[in-house]
């Protein structure tokens, strides 16, 4: 069983206020991206994890792969499996990879063992292994709310813009940048701005992280605006960091800041 999980980025990002359980309730839009890791999962002796391409820090065992193997198997009764996950998604970017890797991890098993789960239950699994799980199930454009578990369809369509994404070589730690933030009640949901022209989004469509994060990393704050300097209509960092993205409306001015970028990880037409 080979499936493909996908990237995601965070198009506004509002963080309302500090939960009593520690988290954060949050406003954000998912767009999900055709950048995508790698994942099989073949029937085995031994449950085990193979990871290549980018390197992924930290021991198997608290890999989200695994996780949600284990996860399926307090419900389920599986046999050992062997998973294989070639890495494109760089982790600690605000791209969602590990979510993403996670959630077609319980897709994969479910496919594979024939347990013909609904969407909802797969969904409802997926949330209790990170915030951001539940919405790889869908991939679908949505915004979120609550810890980011909570999703609702959006009509957003970004098909014909052009895309960039620039990863310069800075770890942003969820948990830290969430410590750093002050959190605060927007002055205007993020559900209705999204809704005006991407050509008004600039300066009104945020990204509540980039205040603190750009502060501890000035470089980010530079790549940025060199992508508003090369054209782009919109741009803006992903989730915590430290992953920025560039929407383009012409293919000329996109390929030209192709040349010009620094630390491109991404590029294609949507």
């Amino acid at each position: 069983m080979v499936l493909f999980p996908r990237a995601k980025i965070n198009i506004g990002l509002q963080v309302i206020a500090r939960r009593p359980d520690g988290f954060h309730d949050i406003n954000t839009l998912f767009y999900p991206l055709p950048f995508c890791d790698v994942l099989e999962i073949v029937e085995a002796k031994k449950t085990s994890l193979h990871v290549s391409g980018l390197p992924v820090e930290g021991a198997s065992d608290d890999n989200l792969c695994i996780k949600a193997y284990r996860l399926m198997q307090q419900h389920h009764h599986l046999p050992p499996v062997a998973i294989y996950l070639h890495k494109m998604i760089p982790t600690g970017g605000g791209l969602g990879g590990g979510s993403s890797d996670a959630s077609h991890t319980l897709r994969a098993l479910d496919a594979l063992f024939g347990l013909q789960l609904t969407e909802k239950s797969l969904m409802s699994l997926a949330a209790t292994l990170g915030s951001d799980c539940a919405f790889f199930i869908q991939q679908k454009p949505a915004l979120a709310e609550g810890r980011g578990e909570i999703l609702h369809p959006a009509s957003l369509d970004l098909s014909g813009y052009y895309i960039l994404l620039m990863k310069p070589p800075v770890h942003i730690s969820t948990a830290d940048a969430y410590a750093q933030i002050k959190p605060q009640k927007p002055a205007q949901a993020l559900a209705q701005i999204i809704h005006s022209p991407i050509t008004a989004w600039r300066g009104n469509v945020k990204n509540d992280f980039e205040t603190t994060v750009f502060t501890s990393h000035p470089e980010l704050a530079g790549v940025k605006a060199q992508c508003y300097a090369q054209g782009a209509v919109y741009a803006s960092m992903s989730g915590s960091g430290a992953t920025l993205f560039g929407l383009f409306d012409d293919e000329n001015t996109w390929q030209a800041a192709r040349q010009t970028l620094p630390h491109i990880i991404f590029a294609c037409k949507l």
